[in-house]
């Protein structure tokens, strides 16, 4: 593999691959002490802060640091507290919601792993990210990337990276009160497709499996292996659940009895390891324990902070380099400090920081965009971006509908609705009109469906899914 899709970090230096040892008998006890761990995310976390600009940015053009929001929150770190020179105003998360809100942001050929890893790290930042500001919501950026033909991928389906990512942003970054926004019609059917691309072996790998015998029999992934489990956990799959429990099975297939380290593609390094501690912490499954303790006493936490350098607090990529890399860092740091793909914003320190930060309503004649799915109770699930230019600080429902039928990324998330306007219950959608006890209900960021009326409110940043059925 040449290169990797935007979400993951650069191509990696193949290193001479280690042989993983058989499982033995195992020992009573991890070797690293609560201790050792907090001294690592002490370490890790003022090495992290060493590598925000002068600005106060983590992120910039392409593939960045702003990953570094992930490990911070899971190591207990606020991103607001993070400044340049103890300079507030340049606060990393401020200087990141800055950024996210330009219109030049990401590119000018923007693909989903862009707007998924910003979800992600905006969460993580305490960025709500579908109200990031007036025009951007990346929620509804994602969504806008649903794949019609191939449902429940998000972007070109031979790129399942996207799909894996877009799991871990639409579960992962909940509401500020901890709700999963989006609806369990498009959970299922994203877990639908991320179990059907997991290999024989139990892994997982960048590219479409699914549906190709030859492919799924090719050797999975350590790092796309803790991606998958985590965003299939993050999407409310058990970690009993047997998909779940074969991934545990190829990663302890993968241990190399005296580091703990897993024997990745490019060979042992501090990245794929603690991807793969990533995915068994989302997981709630313990990396320092059971099936992750080998026969001498070592676990992928040991063989992560054996790479770190102290007190300078960088973890190298390979054993053998020299110099930390600030990839190898966060991941290594995000792992150690039992962090999935994001975790939810620590409270600041800072006086006066609230813990999160977000566009608290529409703005007349500013463009917005709001996430919509569509579900007609049959399995015919759309999914859509929906943009639209409010005249007010909210909008309604029947807003929302019209405007998908001519406005909608995919397009043809909603052909008709009646009423056309005014207000009163929603009576009839793409044509399926209430029959009886089956209505068309509605829910916004994850509530309780109730009765779909076109004078539903609607504010900024919602998530919004309609539902026929009792």
């Amino acid at each position: 593999m040449s290169s990797y899709p935007p979400v993951r970090r650069p191509a990696l230096i193949a290193a001479s691959a280690l042989g993983a040892f058989a499982l033995t008998t195992l020992p009573a006890a991890a070797t690293s002490t609560p201790a050792q761990i907090a001294t690592s995310k002490t370490n890790g976390v003022a090495y992290l802060k060493s590598l925000q600009a002068a600005d106060g940015s983590y992120a910039g053009p392409g593939l960045s640091n702003e990953w570094a929001f992930s490990a911070f929150a899971a190591a207990g770190t606020a991103a607001v507290d993070v400044t340049p020179a103890g300079d507030t105003s340049r606060n990393a998360r401020t200087v990141y919601r800055n950024l996210l809100s330009t219109t030049g942001w990401p590119s000018s050929s923007p693909v989903v792993t862009d707007y998924e890893r910003a979800a992600l790290n905006a969460y993580a930042a305490g960025i709500d990210p579908a109200r990031v500001s007036a025009s951007r919501n990346l929620i509804a950026d994602i969504y806008g990337y649903w794949h019609t033909s191939e449902v429940g991928y998000f972007g070109p389906s031979a790129n399942f990276n996207g799909t894996v990512f877009a799991a871990l942003a639409l579960n992962g970054a909940k509401t500020r009160s901890g709700q999963v926004r989006v609806p369990q019609a498009l959970r299922d059917t994203i877990v639908t497709r991320i179990r059907a691309n997991q290999h024989n072996d139990g892994g997982w790998n960048y590219s479409k499996a699914e549906g190709n015998p030859t492919e799924l029999a090719t050797a999975g992934d350590i790092d796309m292996t803790g991606a998958a489990m985590a965003a299939l956990c993050v999407s409310g799959v058990p970690n009993t659940d047997t998909d779940i429990v074969q991934a545990k099975a190829f990663l302890k297939s993968k241990l190399v009895a005296n580091s703990g380290a897993f024997n990745a593609m490019f060979g042992v390094n501090t990245d794929s390891n603690g991807w793969a501690v990533s995915g068994l912490n989302a997981c709630g499954i313990n990396p320092q324990t059971g099936d992750f303790l080998t026969s001498q006493g070592k676990t992928p936490i040991d063989f992560i902070i054996a790479q770190q350098f102290n007190p300078g607090g960088g973890f190298k990529y390979l054993p053998s380099d020299t110099t930390p890399s600030a990839y190898a860092s966060i991941d290594g740091l995000r792992a150690v400090a039992g962090g999935g793909f994001t975790s939810a914003p620590p409270v600041p320190t800072t006086p006066g920081a609230p813990q999160w930060v977000g566009q608290t309503s529409l703005t007349p004649g500013t463009a917005t965009k709001l996430a919509l799915t569509v579900d007609d109770g049959a399995g015919n699930l759309k999914v859509c971006s929906v943009t639209l230019t409010p005249t007010a600080g909210t909008t309604t429902l029947g807003a929302v509908l019209d405007a998908a039928t001519s406005a909608a990324l995919p397009s043809g998330c909603v052909t008709s609705v009646a009423p056309s306007s005014g207000t009163g219950t929603i009576a009839s959608l793409n044509g399926k009109a209430n029959s009886g006890s089956n209505t068309w209900k509605v829910s916004v960021d994850g509530s309780a469906f109730t009765t779909a009326t076109r004078e539903t409110a609607v504010g900024v940043g919602d998530t919004i899914a309609v539902r026929w059925g009792a």
